[in-house]
């Protein structure tokens, strides 16, 4: 059986995320520069073979010092750690839903990890390229990797939630 190779395209996808701040809103981010290596024997992408890798330097909350807070050895110590990595150990389908398992690596520590999946099959775009779309949600702690700065609040509890919800918005392209 053949296999068919795809690729993000970066100027329709994103890699979003958002925090709880002072524990009553959001702060919501993404990384601007990844990469992404998927192997598929068929259309279905079950099973498919799915690297990715996120340049930490890259986080965007549209905060510089905030950002720059971030990369620090306070949270990612992009120094030490520039990249963040998740390599699947399953692309599976289950009626209508999907789930992608794997391997997230952060801060030298890796855990496996599922969220779920949306597919939305294949397209032809105007140029004759074939695409594909995945929507990946999920939530993680992100103590479980290492990333542990806080403060208290006065008015008690603390500035940062421990929960990241994700939100991952992928088109793929065909090579």
């Amino acid at each position: 059986m053949s296999t068919t190779k795809w690729a993000i395209d970066p100027t329709h996808s994103e890699i979003g995320f958002k925090v709880k701040h002072m524990m009553f809103t959001n702060v919501s981010g993404n990384f601007k520069t990844y990469d992404a290596t998927i192997t598929a024997e068929d259309d279905t992408f079950e099973n498919a073979s799915f690297e990715f890798s996120a340049d930490i330097n890259s986080i965007n909350t549209n905060n510089t010092d905030r950002d720059n807070h971030l990369i620090s050895g306070d949270f990612f110590d992009a120094e030490s750690y520039p990249k963040l990595t998740f390599k699947a150990t399953s692309f599976s389908k289950d009626g209508d839903d999907y789930e992608l398992a794997g391997d997230l690596s952060l801060k030298g520590v890796t855990k496996p990890v599922k969220f779920p999946a949306e597919f939305s099959g294949l397209m032809k775009d105007p140029w004759g390229n074939t695409k594909a779309a995945l929507n990946i949600t999920g939530k993680i702690n992100r103590k479980d990797w290492g990333l542990n700065y806080n403060a208290a609040l006065e008015t008690g509890g603390v500035l940062i939630g421990e929960e990241v919800r994700l939100n991952i918005e992928l088109q793929l392209i065909k090579l």
